[in-house]
């Protein structure tokens, strides 16, 4: 690994999600490398917590509170950032949400949610980004999608649904905009120990420390991805090492996708 590559000092970096699993390891991640952060959330008690963690380690943070499924607020969110800290060198979509369900389980309300925050969301987020990235020379772009986004699961149709966008969306603003020195990728993690994944198996009732063990088991690597291992491999593609990896889909999934 080259230690000059993986370096994020004197960038900045913008993550959505930030105040919960795989968004919050990624903020520690990019500030362990020397990045100043700026995190998209809704819980706003978290995200002090987190600057005031990441302030005492020396790294610069700021926090913009707000629902990534207004596009407005996406162009305010890409604004601060860059009035804070001059440009944004790297964008990290991770927010999300994974309503539960069959088609004819699924509201209408949960449809339109899921779409509105996992695929547009993700789209209004890099294009306000975009925006201020091709007016300072450039950057990098990792959405977070799924394995489910490249194979399907069952009683998940809106989340394989808009996973699946997000890495088609991926692709499509990846050529679009290499030209402008650009780089757009998207990676499609497995099981992750989260917040939402403990919430999740809980509510189908689970217990969650045994759930995520069955869940592991299941996997090839025999393990559920700890959520700083996806953030390891986010940072790696938005650094220069990856130079040459544009519009791909990485995956992270302990092996679940080659079978």
């Amino acid at each position: 690994m080259s230690t000059d590559a993986m370096s994020f000092s004197g960038r900045s970096v913008i993550v959505t999600g930030a105040t919960s699993g795989l968004g919050e390891a990624c903020v520690h991640e990019f500030a362990r490398c020397g990045a100043n952060v700026v995190l998209i959330g809704r819980d706003e008690k978290r995200a002090d917590a987190i600057i005031k963690e990441l302030n005492a380690k020396g790294s610069e943070a700021l926090a913009v509170l707000g629902d990534v499924s207004d596009p407005s607020f996406c162009d305010h969110a890409v604004q601060r950032a860059v009035d804070a800290f001059g440009a944004v060198h790297v964008l990290v979509n991770s927010a999300g949400i994974n309503p539960r369900g069959n088609a004819l389980e699924v509201t209408d309300e949960q449809w339109l949610s899921a779409l509105s925050v996992n695929v547009s969301g993700t789209f209004w987020m890099c294009r306000a980004t975009i925006r201020a990235m091709r007016r300072t020379g450039g950057g990098s772009i990792v959405n977070v999608a799924s394995d489910w986004g490249l194979v399907a699961s069952q009683g998940h149709v809106a989340y394989c649904a808009s996973k699946g966008a997000v890495i088609n969306l991926t692709r499509a603003l990846a050529l679009d905009h290499v030209a402008d020195g650009i780089r757009i990728n998207v990676i499609c993690p497995g099981e992750i120990d989260t917040p939402m994944l403990r919430k999740g198996l809980a509510s189908r009732g689970y217990d969650p420390v045994k759930g995520m063990e069955e869940l592991g088991r299941a996997l090839p690597i025999g393990r559920v991805s700890e959520a700083s291992e996806q953030a390891r491999c986010i940072r790696f593609l938005a650094s220069d090492d990856a130079s040459f990896i544009v519009g791909s889909a990485l995956s992270v999934d302990g092996g679940s996708t080659a079978r």
